[in-house]
């Protein structure tokens, strides 16, 4: 009983984006003025909060934390944004850079992290927003979207390959964040936002900079990854994009785009280069462009060619229970492999000696369920088992070197396999379609 007040509200909050959805839906060229009294209502603050407070995250510039504020009074916390807010007495803080290892590579993507009071607000102003711009997206846009995701993009990758849309543009778009049009993004909000006020918010985030020690960086263009409102402005922005492509080039082929990362699917090879030049053009547009390294044009009709989208490496293959013919397959990419591998050194490292070995089983299967998880939808069988493989044995060296054996990984992967694998869960067995008939 004492959750019904909460379930409550959250079920206002709900019927406000239905409706709100609803109405730009029937009014395409409808634009809103009444925003702003919106993101400041307490229900919708208080669901940011939770949002927030279930993501957690680490502090901004300001260093409070989200234990901080638990301790010392969400209800305080909430009145004090609330009226901030209401008094346009608001001003954010810029974002605390950090640097985050892009796994299975040498690069490092550079991340923002707002202060939580800036998280809470963003995400109070995404919640009220984002049902405004749902109902312009595109059904070729997947990525940050609600009851949209990933596998859903890939589902439709295989269904329109095996339409025939074998010539396939593999496209990555050159420093998106950093290259977003402040300008653009403004106009494009200003086809659904009329309040001034929440203009003014929005931009005010995308000017408050990032902190990186003691240097304050306030780019001219660009917006920093890391805020509760970025995909949901970097997916306005693009919807441009789709618009445009689904307008004016949808003959040429068919577009599908998760975030910034895109393919565009096509009948021919001529169709392919016009789909790529008119690509080109639309991304200038939005004074973006293409990376050409590491875009490039793949016929997947042919023995041997793929290309790799969200983690997977997607391919041409023989069925084995019915011959002659060939199906659209895929399974983890070299780099979700790699990546895979890397991760489980880490959580068997020499380093961890002193833990429990019990503890150490129980990360190795917290990141092999949730890797599998996403990575079971497709033709994964030969990859889950090479990975399995090297479980057991980083589980068996970690083993054998906490017992101080001479030959660590020998006499360790024999000890594990003698105690049945000590709990170790295997990813075999979890693959959801498709993965007898592969060949590879």
């Amino acid at each position: 009983m004492a959750d019904r007040p909460n379930h409550t509200k959250q079920d206002k909050v709900r019927e406000l984006q239905v409706k709100l959805y609803l109405a730009a839906k029937r009014s395409p060229s409808r634009r809103f003025h009444a925003l702003w009294d919106l993101i400041h209502r307490r229900d919708v603050l208080e669901r940011a909060w939770q949002q927030v407070r279930e993501n957690r995250g680490a502090a901004g510039v300001d260093r409070i934390t989200i234990a901080q504020i638990e301790e010392e009074g969400v209800e305080a916390f909430l009145d004090e944004l609330q009226e901030e807010l209401r008094d346009e007495r608001y001003r954010p803080l810029p974002a605390r850079r950090v640097y985050i290892p892009k796994r299975g590579r040498s690069e490092q993507r550079p991340w923002g992290i707002p202060r939580i009071e800036d998280r809470v607000a963003q995400t109070a102003a995404k919640i009220v927003l984002e049902p405004l711009f749902e109902a312009d997206f595109r059904g070729c846009s997947f990525g940050f979207r609600p009851k949209r995701s990933a596998h859903q993009a890939l589902d439709q990758i295989k269904r329109e390959v095996m339409r025939g849309r074998r010539w396939v543009i593999d496209a990555d778009i050159r420093g998106f964040f950093d290259a977003l049009d402040p300008q653009i993004l403004d106009s494009l909000l200003r086809e659904r936002i009329s309040d001034r006020r929440t203009l003014k918010l929005l931009r005010g985030w995308l000017r408050a900079g990032v902190l990186e020690g003691t240097v304050l960086m306030r780019p001219e263009v660009g917006s920093p990854q890391g805020s509760p409102i970025s995909p949901l402005l970097a997916n306005v922005y693009l919807n441009a994009l789709d618009r445009a492509w689904e307008e004016r080039h949808g003959g040429l082929g068919v577009l599908i785009r998760y975030a910034d990362d895109l393919l565009i699917l096509c009948r021919t090879r001529a169709q392919a280069e016009a789909a790529m030049a008119q690509l080109r053009a639309l991304l200038a547009e939005l004074k973006l462009e293409l990376a050409e390294d590491k875009t490039r044009i793949v016929c997947v009709n042919e023995e041997g060619q793929g290309f790799d989208f969200l983690g997977f490496h997607h391919r041409m293959v023989r069925s084995f229970s019915k011959p002659g013919v060939r199906f659209l397959a895929r399974w983890p990419s070299a780099r979700a492999m790699q990546s895979a591998r890397l991760r489980l050194r880490e959580l068997t490292d020499r380093r961890l000696l002193s833990l429990a070995v019990e503890e150490v089983v129980a990360s190795l299967n917290r990141f092999l369920t949730g890797w599998a998880g996403y990575f079971r939808h497709g033709n994964s069988t030969t990859q889950f088992h090479k990975l399995d493989r090297y479980a057991v044995e980083r589980l068996g060296r970690f083993v054998g070197q906490r017992h101080g054996y001479r030959r660590p990984l020998a006499h360790g992967r024999w000890l594990v396999r003698q105690q049945g694998y000590l709990g170790l869960r295997p990813l075999v067995g979890r693959v959801h379609y498709g993965a007898a008939n592969a060949t590879r």
